[in-house]
């Protein structure tokens, strides 16, 4: 394999479905470009229209919500649940797919946004289940957070079915941001099943029945049926309006002083204090893209900086010499707690899961074979 950096970001080509064109620019970046030229005042008129036909149902809709937002309690469905309440004058219900390991942060800014005058609902499964999910994920794909991504995709439209709300504001198509495999010309906009299946968990829930685990215990992570998805509409928020995680950081903190960041002023692995705050595996979920494909958080937080315009690439790799592929260790005593295991297990799982194309061990060291 030959591996190689595109030329505008810090993104390698052994991120899973990115594309680099012939002057090797991957397509996140060219997806960047592309914003440049499109019309928002147009877009932003779309998006006018759909607020204006969910007011208009109003009266026939037996629900008390005009939408749902998949929301975390971070900045970026944070901002979007702001939007839509306070300056399109929607009712929405905030649904949230419990993070794996929740900490003070994440439970602080949810509280503060309920405080704001929003309904919540917050699905915590069987925390058995998820325990045992997260560790057999972890060992087999070397990914701890396989089944929570299929709950964060699932309890959002399962509980619209249930509320008999008919619109769903997702946040961003992360294929189309941060580079991947775009799979129709509506991907951008609207979302749908197969690509869930596809790129967002990668299997069908049912599969993951076990000797311990029933169907009925999977019931948190199994998406609805195509038939009733149907009822839905499923937009991205970030179609109608040029999207960028920094500036939806600046806009919450505007409106919410009181909003928290890492309380250690930065996270493991990367410069930034602001994003994915709210569950303490986060630090092992992004060290494990590192050991798989040889980019951690920090290259992942220095190249969404640099499409939005907010990072020079020059200072990125600098960053990123320093935090990529820092060792979790800050959080790693819950989380050998939470996935029932030893911290020599924990190690000897993490390099099994090393991408021997992208790594080399002298004596009892890794290194990477390239690097940026």
């Amino acid at each position: 394999m030959i591996i190689k950096f595109c030329k505008t970001c810090l993104m390698p080509n052994t991120r899973p479905r990115i594309v680099f064109n012939k002057d090797d620019e991957c397509n996140a970046c060219l997806n960047s470009k592309k914003k440049k030229k499109i019309n928002w005042i147009n877009r932003k008129k779309q998006f006018l229209k759909i607020i204006e036909d969910i007011k208009k149902k109003r009266r026939n809709n037996k629900s008390k919500y005009d939408c749902v937002v998949p929301w975390s309690g971070g900045k970026d469905s944070t901002s979007i649940a702001l939007k839509l309440k306070f300056e399109y004058g929607l009712n929405p219900l905030l649904v949230t797919f419990s993070p794996l390991i929740l900490n003070e942060c994440g439970q602080f800014n949810r509280q503060a946004v309920i405080d704001l005058g929003f309904d919540a609902i917050l699905i915590r499964p069987n925390n058995k289940v998820a325990s045992a999910l997260s560790k057999r994920f972890f060992i087999e794909r070397g990914n701890p957070k396989i089944a929570w991504d299929a709950g964060i995709n699932s309890a959002p439209v399962n509980i619209a079915l249930n509320y008999g709300i008919n619109t769903i504001f997702y946040a961003e198509h992360g294929e189309s941001e941060y580079g991947g495999l775009v799979l129709n010309k509506d991907s951008e906009k609207k979302r749908d099943l197969r690509e869930v299946i596809e790129h967002c968990i990668g299997d069908y829930p049912e599969n993951w029945q076990s000797g311990s685990i029933t169907k009925q215990d999977l019931a948190p992570y199994m998406y609805p049926k195509e038939k009733d998805l149907k009822k839905l509409n499923i937009f991205y928020f970030a179609y109608f309006f040029k999207w960028s995680m920094y500036e939806n950081y600046l806009y919450v903190k505007k409106k919410m002083p009181e909003f928290k960041t890492n309380p250690f002023g930065r996270t493991e692995g990367t410069f930034t204090d602001f994003d994915s705050l709210d569950d303490k595996i986060d630090d092992l979920y992004y060290y494990m893209q590192y050991i798989k494909f040889g980019f951690g958080r920090c290259s992942r937080d220095a190249s969404r900086l640099i499409n939005s315009g907010h990072l020079t690439r020059k200072k990125g790799i600098k960053y990123l010499k320093k935090y990529d592929g820092e060792y979790p260790s800050r959080n790693k005593e819950d989380v050998l707690n939470f996935l029932k295991m030893s911290a020599f297990d924990m190690d000897t799982i993490i390099n099994k899961h090393r991408n021997d194309e992208i790594w080399q061990q002298k004596r009892n060291n890794w290194r990477l074979k390239l690097k940026i």
